[in-house]
């Protein structure tokens, strides 16, 4: 699995144990819901600074979103 997927699956997965649908999570993370689609599908290539704040959101650190 590629990494993009597997920070796309770590986010949804998170995303869903929170109980957040994509418009909650990109309202709270303060990014465009098809950003969040994208990233969780691993269509995107999103920035540290991206990955920071979405860890950041779902109370993780960056690294667990990458592993």
């Amino acid at each position: 699995m590629d990494i993009r997927q597997r920070l796309g699956s770590n986010v949804k997965r998170l995303r869903e144990a929170k109980g957040w649908s994509q418009e909650q999570f990109a309202f709270e993370a303060n990014i465009h819901r098809t950003y969040i689609s994208d990233i969780e599908r691993g269509a995107r290539n999103p920035t540290i600074k991206i990955v920071e704040k979405l860890a950041a959101c779902l109370d993780v650190s960056a690294g667990i979103l990458l592993s």
